[in-house]
């Protein structure tokens, strides 16, 4: 188990059951990033990566 997987469990866990807009998260991550800004480019290339997801080019 990677260390990263412990916060995606226990993202599950505890709010797994709601349900949030793209909208929502990508405030989050923007505030997140703000009080955060080390973790800029990791949350900048995991929006971008969801962003283009269902990207036949990437």
């Amino acid at each position: 188990m990677y260390f990263t997987d412990r916060g995606i469990e226990e993202l599950t866990t505890r709010r797994g059951d709601e349900e949030v807009t793209l909208e929502w998260l990508a405030d989050r991550l923007q505030e997140f990033t703000d009080s955060h800004p080390e973790f800029e480019v990791a949350v900048e290339r995991l929006a971008t990566w969801l962003a283009r997801l269902d990207d036949e080019d990437d």
